[in-house]
């Protein structure tokens, strides 16, 4: 229990350029405080002692303002960071050196008890504020959940997944570039897949119309009679631009 306490608070530390030291972070995180409470309620739902474990669970709640169901498996180093609004489900694996911020939900879809209804994060999963993860999929190692994402289908590993419903924005070889710790899964140049296909559509549609005046302005000085478009129907490549970024 204590080498997983020392671990815990070490990742902490690691993860965080707010935590100054080891006592610290033992009394003022409430995502460390609820990883620890969850592990005593998680030891008494594996004993059939159901109801002490959904005692245990639902007094770290009104200390943390963090809710994990006793029957979730939580792996080593998980990092709750500020945590408040956090809820993890029954059904839901969240695997080593995972880190997850404030207002995340893992849920489930389906209301039949027995099955697994929510979802799973391998192993270094960062899950950003206010997402919500909803389904009994997996969201592959190293992935990364961008805030306010809604994902509703599985990630692939090493990828990152932005938007509402979300979409895979990059998928990263599994090297140690792709491990590297991004704070609320935000990564460098990771656009929205859609907003990136919409302004190659608009620079594509202004690049014609660049070519159409040309062969306007040729004909016309061949002799050739050709109407041009008025300068109200043109594109405006810059506004459209800013609309979209």
């Amino acid at each position: 229990m204590f080498s997983n306490l020392r671990e815990d608070i070490q990742s902490i530390i690691e993860r965080d350029p707010a935590a100054r030291n080891a006592w610290e972070v033992l009394t003022c995180y409430p995502g460390l405080h609820a990883v620890v409470m969850h592990r005593w309620a998680h030891a008494c739902w594996r004993v059939n002692f159901r109801w002490l474990g959904r005692f245990i669970s639902y007094f770290a709640r009104i200390l943390t303002g963090i809710e994990i169901h006793p029957g979730a498996t939580i792996g080593r180093r998980v990092f709750i960071d500020h945590g408040f609004g956090v809820v993890i489900g029954e059904t839901a694996v969240v695997g080593d050196d995972c880190t997850i911020y404030q207002g995340v939900t893992l849920g489930g879809t389906t209301l039949v008890a027995g099955t697994k209804r929510h979802p799973t994060l391998e192993r270094g999963v960062i899950v950003g504020a206010g997402a919500q993860v909803l389904g009994a999929f997996t969201v592959g190692e190293y992935a990364k959940v961008g805030s306010n994402a809604v994902v509703v289908k599985p990630v692939p590993a090493g990828a990152t997944a932005v938007g509402n419903p979300a979409h895979i924005v990059r998928k990263e070889e599994q090297t140690r570039s792709a491990q590297m710790f991004a704070a609320y899964g935000v990564t460098p140049n990771g656009d929205d897949p859609l907003s990136k296909a919409l302004r190659n559509l608009i620079n594509h549609v202004a690049q014609q119309d660049e070519q159409i005046e040309r062969m306007c302005a040729t004909m016309k000085a061949a002799g050739i009679r050709c109407h041009t478009p008025d300068e109200s129907d043109k594109l405006d490549q810059a506004q459209l631009n800013r609309l979209v970024d």
